[in-house]
């Protein structure tokens, strides 16, 4: 079983940069998929970026794409995303995901383990 819980979001003003945290225990999940999500008020859960399980290999949203940037450190056991140039509707709850398999997903029934999320919010 893996735990997986996100850290670094908070308010920031448009055109700002944060950067958000997984932590995963559990198990290593260096040979697992990763991914993140996000989900806006009374909308479905959505993608934003993914990774392979060696890092070699990522995928974006085009909502996202040249914004931002995910990354992970399997000695660690962590999974990043460093966000530049936020726009209000970047505002969501982010979700860390892993996937059983070393392949990048970029669809969430593709993946076995959730965090909880972490609220990002951008003003205008």
């Amino acid at each position: 079983q893996v735990q997986l819980v996100e850290s670094g979001g908070e308010l920031v003003q448009a055109g700002g940069s944060l950067g958000l945290s997984c932590a995963a225990s559990g198990r290593t999940v260096s040979n697992y998929g990763m991914g993140w999500f996000r989900q806006a008020p009374g909308k479905e859960r959505v993608f934003v970026a993914t990774i392979n399980s060696d890092g070699g290999r990522t995928y974006y949203a085009d909502s996202v794409k040249g914004r931002f940037t995910i990354s992970r450190d399997n000695v660690k056991n962590a999974l990043y995303l460093q966000m530049n140039s936020l726009k209000p509707e970047d505002t969501a709850v982010y979700y860390c995901a892993a996937r059983l398999g070393t392949a990048y997903a970029a669809y969430a029934a593709g993946y076995n383990y959730w965090g909880q999320g972490t609220q990002v919010t951008v003003s205008s």
